[in-house]
């Protein structure tokens, strides 16, 4: 595929995704430090935010399925997680997060466990959003061509 058509559909892609608050401007700021001595830096960066974040989600549902739930571990998890997606840009994620860390206070199982379905639901949606951006970066170098400006 030509290289300007392929970096066309990354650019209104990426600026769809932006849009639609999967990511902010932490994700373009990550990029702004991504240069020639550290061409994977993102790549890098987001791999280890998805390998971390299916960790923490498989503990949370471990603590949630405990008999007697260990809020002060849930909420650190949680913590974790939210600092963790707020340093990738992964606004909606990080808000769902801050929306669990609310229901930890009230101290809610049921409205714990609906928290953690909705953080599911963000984190998957945000993963296959990065996995397409990459693959589309992957395809554009390929074939010679450059990435927009704007997000590197």
């Amino acid at each position: 595929m030509d290289p300007d058509k392929l970096t066309k559909v990354y650019a209104e892609f990426a600026l769809d995704v932006f849009r639609q608050g999967f990511l902010d401007n932490q994700y373009v700021q990550l990029q702004q430090l991504q240069d020639e001595s550290e061409p994977q830096f993102v790549l890098q960066t987001a791999t280890l935010f998805l390998e971390d974040s299916e960790k923490l989600l498989n503990e949370l549902c471990g603590i949630l399925d405990d008999k007697e739930v260990d809020f002060e571990k849930l909420v650190a998890r949680v913590r974790k997680l939210t600092d963790s997606s707020a340093s990738i840009g992964a606004r909606r994620v990080k808000n769902v997060c801050m929306d669990f860390l609310n229901c930890c206070e009230k101290v809610s199982k049921e409205g714990c466990v609906d928290c953690l379905k909705q953080v599911r639901e963000e984190y998957l949606l945000v993963k296959r959003k990065l996995e397409s951006l990459f693959k589309l970066e992957k395809q554009i170098l390929a074939v010679g061509g450059s990435l927009p400006a704007w997000l590197q």
